[in-house]
């Protein structure tokens, strides 16, 4: 008797765990490094409620520095996106397209369909396609031609199609012309940020170098490893708009969300599957934690 009552709670801790559900997502940036700032804190959750996040720059980054470029480049910020990845709890691939030459190639777009069939993605999270940077342009109009194109068989056949077209969705930004980002997700951070900023210092010809040159800061970085992370979540804190809070009280109600300090949000993008509250919520475990 005690034996088949073992096996029968064996069998429904294994059903149980069968019928959870592994959320797939894959974030799409232009260069080593967009992914992990924009969404460093979302995937951080994904990742420890057991689900799948892919970050993937469509460029090598190869001009992103003052003093070093080409191959040299792209080998350090390489092996920066793997140290990257690591601490987020993520995996991380980097095309091989010239940084600041990225075009909507076709060949491109096929490569970013295989991506995003190959890991049967649920959730595609993207740039805007109004941006200062021609590259964050381009990524965007390569994802954007790859919606809906991920389910026809007869696109990029080497591939298995997907069954549904994902949720595609923008990462925040502050532009305003044509029009400006509109959260309609929006996600508390507020406990993982120390590890959010710790994971994209991994990029450090970006944002101890590069970055600070390019703002003539350079000057100003910290020498000290541990005051330069803390220097680092400083320049990067970004204050929460009165758009996204209000977003935040949709998803977490007014008393908690006016207690949140960081967040991320995201916009929908028309051309995936228009997901209700209720699939939101599906996809978004994390929300109203």
């Amino acid at each position: 008797m005690r034996t088949l009552l073992f096996l029968l709670i064996l069998f429904i801790s294994n059903y149980s765990l069968a019928q959870e559900r592994i959320i797939k997502v894959i974030v799409i940036g232009a260069h080593p490094d967009d992914a992990d700032v924009m969404t460093g804190g979302t995937a951080i959750k994904y990742a420890k409620l057991g689900h799948k996040v892919l970050f993937v720059s469509c460029t090598n980054g190869d001009a992103g520095h003052f003093s070093m470029g080409g191959g040299t480049l792209a080998k350090v910020r390489a092996a920066e996106a793997q140290e990257s990845a690591k601490r987020f709890g993520v995996t991380y691939k980097v095309l091989p397209n010239h940084d600041g030459e990225l075009m909507p190639d076709l060949h491109i777009r096929f490569d970013i369909i295989r991506l995003i069939r190959e890991w049967e993605a649920d959730i595609v999270i993207t740039h805007r396609p109004n941006d200062y940077h021609p590259d964050h342009r381009n990524t965007s109009i390569l994802v954007q031609d790859a919606a809906y194109m991920v389910v026809v068989p007869n696109v990029v056949p080497d591939t298995p199609p997907l069954k549904k077209n994902p949720v595609f969705l923008y990462m925040e930004d502050s532009f305003q012309k044509p029009y400006p980002f509109q959260p309609d997700i929006a996600v508390d951070i507020s406990d993982v940020v120390n590890q959010k900023v710790y994971a994209f210092s991994a990029h450090k010809s970006q944002f101890f170098e590069w970055l600070p040159w390019v703002d003539g800061e350079l000057n100003n970085v910290p020498k000290d490893e541990n005051i330069k992370i803390e220097w680092l979540g400083k320049l990067w804190k970004q204050p929460i708009s009165p758009q996204v809070r209000s977003s935040l009280v949709t998803w977490y109600g007014k008393d908690k969300a006016e207690k949140i300090r960081d967040a991320e949000a995201f916009e929908i993008c028309e051309y995936g599957r228009r997901p209700d509250d209720n699939e939101i919520r599906q996809l978004f475990p994390m929300l109203g934690n």
